[in-house]
């Protein structure tokens, strides 16, 4: 079925008229990306194009898709934005929630019994805001969101950095914390800076064991983790127009792991039939009317170094499979020269576990290519050296897959099938003798790969390949395998060698399901009563941040000087804290407890200036709070590069710091500070970051004078009575500084509710 379609016919009723005044103001030929944001700005009223990566721009999302991590501090927020329905379409996918162990049907119980308390919460604030609501097991939010919502042409919100996984499918589709999401919700504008466009322009055509998934790992290894930060990454070129839609979204939502805003194709016959195999053919037939509007303007494609920032060019007939990793997902290694890389840097050649899903690569295609290795594997007499496990991306996936015989084929071939969730992915996964903490390879499909992140490992090597691959790889055991040209030994001694994998972009026989798993919001809810129980491990009503008192900041000491990387998993990390999502000060005890300390190169063992004793960071800081000391964090590059997680942002801001001054932040982190009512600055002279000192004292001489485009002046008091003198840049505008003022956005929403 087509969900909201009234709404989708709207958008494309009022596109040609957007994109043909954009296009005459611009006074040129428009990128797809910029069709898409002319054509969804909250106030119509402009007379100049807007400056990429200068103009803040009010938006107007076409709908918001929160998981369930996410959504339990995104609708604890919006409950205390006094509105009675959120104001655009909205829904909760419960994900995240669900640890991979032994198998889908007990992993599945095992949540629910665990976390009933939060997906009931999350079902009746569903209900009671007009939310539908995507029950545990329904499936991964992004595959859910690319089968269901996700539309040509649109832009959605959704409270995951993955979220751009719907650009498969045409959108501009964006992760954002939380608090971004409330603001859509209460029917105000979505702010975002207009972003820089990088065009990659696809040549040829996959083939053989190289798939989309090569093309994003290969772009990763081009932009690095930061190089995307700021803008839309636009893919175009006959190589484009060859993949399925499914492939296209792969590339999308890894488009995440390189700090892009967003990745989007422009709308060709694979979105058509994609749109048409999930039920939506209403939506092929509107798009099909203005499919002009839905790509860029042809000049754009043939000339995109006068319409780019940037452009790549990869020809996919040349593209090798590549493997990335360990710990950093740019981190990209053409398979046939994995082995020589693996033994320069003593990655572990034996590969432990293969595991194939995630909301990246957990299609039906996906799951179709891998199973013609598995099948081959069991027809040629071999069997997996490593574990095997496969998480389905949606319960309509899983069930036609299983209808079709694949799930038959995994588990031919002694697979694990975890349930229709993120697991393993996200540190949801009980693996059995991670906490040995032994040096170990494994290989995943996923998009993430940093240390800690699967299992909670630290020594756990873990590299990102294509379903396909990886599926040859736990067959062959071994990370340095290259199926293109090594054999490999079976049960009768024979060398046999693997034939280039095949598989179905969409079920020769439809899809089909019996339960989707989605629930619909009530008509009438104004009998439903949202309960949170005071004494709840899991669940905190918020209370509001304190308003700024207008006045320098004074004698703030020195929380944590953070080492190198260090990302929102550093921040707050995943795994078993997602139970803590929804309680704001039990999940404060993971504060920065990842970050290495510059000072000593440890985790969680920060000196505690009140007693010279080092301490963890959340105790240490607790400790300040009580005191009524001001504190501030330091970091390096790209600080809170990862995930959308707005705990990163909303732990320090609870626990009492005021100020995160680093070299550069990554796009997410740095707005979800902004909307907490947090100071997030960076080094005028990123050399300064050397100059800090464990046991240093930080004045805001002109704070009190916070405007937009003025530098922040700050002293430097060292120990031995020295000081230097620095400066911070910040990008707060008017509206930005006014969410500091008060404390918070929420608070300002708030307020300007009452009035």
């Amino acid at each position: 079925m087509a969900f909201n379609i009234d709404m989708i016919v709207k958008v494309y009723e009022q596109i040609q008229q957007k994109v043909d005044e954009a296009r005459a103001i611009k006074g040129s030929p428009l990128t797809l990306a910029e069709k898409i944001l002319y054509s969804h700005l909250w106030d119509k009223k402009y007379d100049k194009p807007f400056k990429r990566g200068i103009d803040y721009v009010d938006f107007a999302p076409d709908r918001i898709a929160c998981q369930d991590a996410t959504a339990q501090m995104a609708l604890l927020q919006f409950m205390q934005a006094g509105k009675k329905s959120v104001a655009v379409p909205t829904t909760v996918h419960c994900d995240h929630l669900i640890q991979a162990s032994v198998g889908a049907s007990k992993d599945l119980q095992t949540a629910l019994n665990n976390s009933n308390e939060v997906f009931n919460f999350l079902e009746s604030v569903s209900d009671k805001y007009g939310i539908g609501f995507w029950k545990p097991g329904a499936g991964i939010i992004h595959q859910v969101v690319l089968e269901n919502y996700a539309f040509p042409g649109g832009m959605m919100i959704g409270t995951d950095s993955h979220t751009v996984n719907a650009g498969g499918l045409g959108m501009v589709a964006i992760g954002v914390g939380g608090a971004d999401a409330v603001d859509v919700m209460a029917g105000m504008p979505w702010e975002l800076k207009f972003p820089k466009l990088i065009g990659v322009k696809l040549t040829g055509k996959c083939s053989g064991w190289t798939s989309p998934k090569d093309v994003i790992l290969k772009v990763a290894g081009i932009l690095t983790v930061k190089g995307g930060t700021g803008a839309i990454i636009e893919y175009f070129g006959p190589g484009a127009k060859s993949m399925s839609c499914t492939g296209k979204g792969t590339i999308c939502n890894m488009g995440a792991e390189v700090g892009a805003t967003t990745s989007t194709f422009g709308y060709d016959e694979s979105m058509e039939r994609y749109l048409r195999s999930t039920g939506r053919s209403e939506i092929a037939d509107a798009a099909n009317k203005v499919k002009d509007y839905l790509t860029a303007d042809p000049d754009v494609y043939e000339n995109p170094e006068k319409y780019f920032d940037e452009v790549i060019e990869i020809n996919l007939s040349e593209l090798m499979p590549h493997v990335n990793g360990p710990f950093s997902p740019d981190i990209a290694t053409p398979v046939n020269n994995m082995g020589k890389r693996a033994k320069e840097n003593d990655w572990p050649l034996k590969v432990e576990w293969g595991l194939i899903g995630s909301c990246t690569n957990s299609s039906y295609e996906d799951l179709s290519r891998a199973a013609s290795i598995a099948q081959q594997a069991i027809d040629k007499g071999l069997k997996t050296k490593a574990e095997f496990g496969i998480n389905p991306g949606s319960e309509q996936v899983r069930y036609t897959a299983e209808r079709d015989g694949f799930l038959d084929v995994f588990e031919n071939l002694n697979a694990k099938i975890f349930t229709n969730a993120c697991g393993p992915c996200i540190g949801q996964w009980a693996r059995e003798g991670a906490d040995l903490k032994e040096k170990n390879s494994i290989v995943h499909s996923f998009n993430r790969n940093f240390a800690k992140r699967a299992d909670g490992n630290p020594n756990t090597h873990a590299f990102v390949a294509s379903p396909e691959m990886v599926a040859a790889i736990a067959i062959s055991g071994r990370l340095d395998f290259n199926p293109i040209t090594d054999t490999l030994i079976n049960s009768d001694g024979d060398k046999v060698k693997l034939d280039e994998p095949s598989g179905w972009e969409l079920p020769p026989k439809g899809f089909e399901v019996e339960d989707a798993g989605y629930i619909a919001p009530s008509k009438d809810s104004s009998h439903i009563v949202v309960n949170v129980n005071k004494k709840s491990e899991r669940l905190q009503l918020l209370e509001p941040f304190t308003p700024w008192d207008g006045k320098n900041i004074l004698n703030a000491r020195l929380l944590i000087k953070a080492l190198g990387k260090c990302t929102t998993d550093h921040i707050s990390m995943a795994g078993p804290w997602l139970r803590y999502r929804g309680h704001l000060d039990n999940i404060s005890n993971n504060c920065l407890i990842g970050a290495v300390n510059a000072f000593n190169e440890k985790t969680n063992f920060v000196k505690n200036h009140l007693n010279g004793e080092y301490e963890g960071v959340p105790d240490v800081q607790r400790i300040y709070k009580k005191n009524g000391i001001d504190t501030i964090v330091v970091g390096d590059h790209n600080y809170g590069e990862g995930s959308s997680r707005e705990h990163a942002a909303m732990e320090p801001r609870h626990l009492g710091v005021k100020v995160v001054l680093v070299k550069s932040f990554a796009r997410i982190h740095e707005t979800n500070l902004k909307k907490q009512g947090m100071l997030g600055i960076t080094f005028d002279n990123e050399n300064d970051y050397d100059l800090i000192q464990e046991d240093d004292l930080f004045n805001f001489v002109d704070l009190e004078s916070f405007s937009p485009n003025k530098k922040i002046t700050i002293d430097v008091i060292h120990s031995d009575g020295t000081k230097d003198r620095i400066y911070a840049n910040h990008t707060y505008n008017e509206q930005q500084i006014e969410w500091y003022k008060e404390g918070s956005a929420l608070n300002l929403i708030k307020k300007e509710n009452l009035n």
